[in-house]
């Protein structure tokens, strides 16, 4: 009756070949995350005034930052044995291609490389850590979404036996019960995520200040995170009889954080859009002083 009811999930996870080389799904939608990002970045520097230059070093930051982070993450948190444990083991940390990313370790170094980015690009155009990670928070959901939706097309990183009738059959992994399509849930609650804070963005709704944006990104991200690991199947071995699992427990600090953020910008007040400072008004030349006499 549940394989009846159920979604047969069988999509070829490579697009096209071309010889050994191939066009994946989860490569595609993954970079296409990442350039919405930088559009919606650059609807932000056009109705906030900086200036667009910062746009290309920003996505080259970004993109590196979440992948040696994702790919840190995933080796040091999820199998630290096998990575650590040999050299073959250790020169694999540098080959992402081999599979293996993880969000936590991602959204982890992130934080740090944008607390670079501020400091070498912020004074210059009059933004600061925190205005940058507000806007980060409104632009990454929609590339969170886009990931999760190449995890689906790997036929990967999904729940446990479900009746619902929209469970999933992985017919490439070789399930033949229906399964919580947990990509599909992540990828929907972080859609929806960012397009609330997009639109209390887009209405400048009072009452918000600078952190706040990224509080509420690591509140709920990392909430909805947290509850929808319940239904997922464990991905690693040493999860098997854990009350929680790893990305449960990694979520939790991200909750305490955005918690924290926001009491902090309820503090401080800080106006969220990014404040110019007025440039001194050049002195009267001799020949204006003339004038006024």
């Amino acid at each position: 009756m549940f394989e009846i009811l159920a979604i047969h999930w069988n999509a070829d996870p490579v697009i096209l070949s071309l010889g050994s080389l191939e066009i994946r799904w989860y490569s595609l939608l993954f970079i296409s995350g990442f350039i919405l990002g930088w559009f919606i970045f650059k609807w932000f520097c056009k109705r906030e005034g900086i200036s667009e230059k910062v746009l290309d070093p920003l996505l080259y930051t970004l993109l590196l930052g979440t992948i040696i982070g994702a790919r840190l993450g995933h080796c040091l948190f999820y199998d630290p044995a096998y990575y650590l444990g040999s050299w073959k083991g250790f020169f694999e940390i540098f080959m992402p291609w081999k599979g293996g990313l993880a969000s936590h370790g991602g959204t982890l170094f992130l934080f740090f490389a944008m607390w670079w980015f501020a400091r070498r690009w912020g004074p210059k155009n009059d933004f600061d850590f925190l205005w940058l990670l507000d806007r980060l928070a409104i632009a990454v959901p929609f590339a969170a979404m886009f990931i999760r939706l190449g995890n689906l097309f790997n036929s990967e990183i999904y729940g446990h036996v479900t009746d619902l009738p929209w469970g999933f059959i992985f017919d490439r992994r070789g399930e033949v019960d229906p399964k919580h399509p947990t990509q599909l849930y992540e990828a929907l609650s972080y859609a929806l995520l960012g397009l609330v804070l997009l639109l209390l963005y887009k209405n400048r709704t009072k009452g918000l200040y600078r952190g706040a944006y990224m509080g509420i990104f690591f509140t709920v991200l990392f909430g909805m995170r947290f509850l929808i690991e319940f239904v997922k199947e464990d991905q690693v071995g040493f999860e098997a009889g854990m009350a929680l699992n790893m990305g449960q427990l990694l979520s939790i600090p991200f909750i305490l954080c955005g918690i924290g953020l926001i009491l902090y910008s309820y503090k401080k007040k800080i106006p969220v859009e990014a404040v110019h400072p007025e440039k001194p008004k050049a002195a009267p030349t001799h020949y204006a002083k003339s004038l006024n006499k």
